[in-house]
């Protein structure tokens, strides 16, 4: 399940004298690890045979189809009640069993998530009521969940964690393999507290040691530079369409003749907030075609009459932590001829998930479609391509330069 440590700290300098040798650390989980086993099992036998298995553990979960044959799961969980030498916790094996089959979908973005962990993904990724943190957001990219964004004025910035940054340990305990919302579940305390994160950057460890506070997590703020506004739009919630159209509706007021859109970093939220932003600039324009299997075909279209922004110069900030909503405001924007789109190209989440609530109060997230740019484009593993490729360095963010910004101030 999961990466070895040589994985994840190898360098750009492989094979140098000076890089620190990297061993796999041996820990006895005892019945930890017997447990592990069992819901892994039962996980790959839900998903491998969810067409035969089901009227056999209808006693388990509660038989609403005796359609399918559940037979080969119900065989192996006799012969755990009959010989395994420990006591087996039922709703336990049930919930890694649901887990199971949900994994063995094989789609990354498809998750099962129990009452804990939906009312933590809601309070935090959806609503940023993160409490007493260190104030990054995360996210999975490239098989390990980094740093996607450092909040301003929070003791991540402070302490000199950057985006990029692999989570690797928590208080010395190794988190690699976890979800974001676990290592989120760690990292938040009560305020004033101490907490250790080691995290790995370009092949090498760091430990930083920093204070909780209490994280202020807007999903807008903004600046003004001249007659340039600069507004950075941190994740697609509730309230983010709200918040741009309140700040464009004083542009006038402030002489603002210029938009700079920061959407690095932003790793998504709700279409419909996309939707909004986007009605500010497009006026009753279609943003995104969705195709699913099961649902058809589906166009989303911006509002009419606010377009307020529609003759403004606007630039967008891209990088490869922009994904899913962000893409889709990116992508119309730049297929209209509304922005120039500068720095990296985007993460390339080009598909569609829907939030299912479940009767023993978790929450099932699953991908329903692929969605397609203005154009009819994919960009899902691909992304959205900049007008203008500007990167950013280690060492840029060391010495506090950012030339992607530099350039969209040049535009």
């Amino acid at each position: 399940m999961g990466k070895k440590k040589d994985e994840i700290m190898e360098t750009k300098n492989q094979g140098s004298v000076n890089e620190p040798e990297w061993k796999e650390k041996k820990v006895s989980l005892g019945n930890a690890i017997i447990i592990g086993a069992v819901l892994a099992v039962l996980g790959v036998l839900i998903g491998a045979n969810w067409q035969n298995m089901f009227p056999g553990m209808s006693q388990y979960f509660g038989g609403v189809n005796n359609s399918r044959n559940w037979s080969e799961l119900d065989e192996v969980y006799d012969k755990l009640k009959s010989t395994y030498n420990g006591e087996i916790d039922q709703s336990l094996l049930l919930e890694g069993a649901k887990s199971g089959m949900v994994e063995a979908v094989g789609d990354i973005y498809t998750v099962y998530m129990d009452k804990e962990e939906s009312a933590s993904y809601v309070n935090t990724t959806l609503h940023g009521n993160v409490g007493a943190g260190i104030g990054v957001e995360m996210g999975l990219r490239d098989g390990y969940v980094r740093v996607l964004r450092v909040l301003p004025d929070n003791p991540a910035l402070r302490a000199g964690i950057m985006t990029g940054d692999i989570l690797y340990k928590v208080n010395g305990e190794e988190v690699y393999t976890w979800d974001s919302n676990q290592i989120a579940n760690v990292l938040r305390g009560e305020a004033g507290t101490e907490v250790k994160v080691t995290i790995v950057r370009d092949g090498s460890e760091m430990d930083f040691t920093m204070k909780r506070e209490e994280i202020n997590n807007v999903s807008v703020y903004d600046k003004y530079e001249g007659d340039t506004a600069i507004i950075t739009v941190t994740r697609f919630d509730n309230n983010t369409g709200t918040e741009v159209q309140k700040m464009a509706n004083g542009f006038a007021k402030k002489g603002v003749n210029k938009v700079i859109l920061d959407l690095r970093g932003n790793g998504g939220g709700y279409v419909s907030a996309a939707q909004d932003l986007l009605s500010l600039w497009l006026d009753n324009k279609v943003i995104l075609t969705q195709e699913s299997l099961h649902l058809g075909e589906e166009k989303t279209s911006t509002n009419s009459g606010k377009a307020i922004l529609k003759d403004m110069k606007t630039v967008v900030l891209v990088n490869d932590s922009t994904a899913s909503a962000s893409e889709i405001a990116a992508a119309a924007l730049k297929e209209y001829g509304k922005a120039t789109i500068v720095g990296k190209t985007t993460y390339g989440k080009g598909v569609v998930q829907k939030m299912y609530d479940l009767s023993n109060g978790g929450m099932l997230k699953v991908t329903v479609a692929e969605w397609l740019t203005p154009n009819g484009n994919s960009i899902n593993n691909i992304g959205v391509e900049p007008d203008i490729k500007v990167d950013i360095t280690s060492e840029d963010i060391n010495k506090m330069r950012d030339p992607q910004m530099d350039k969209a101030k040049s535009l």
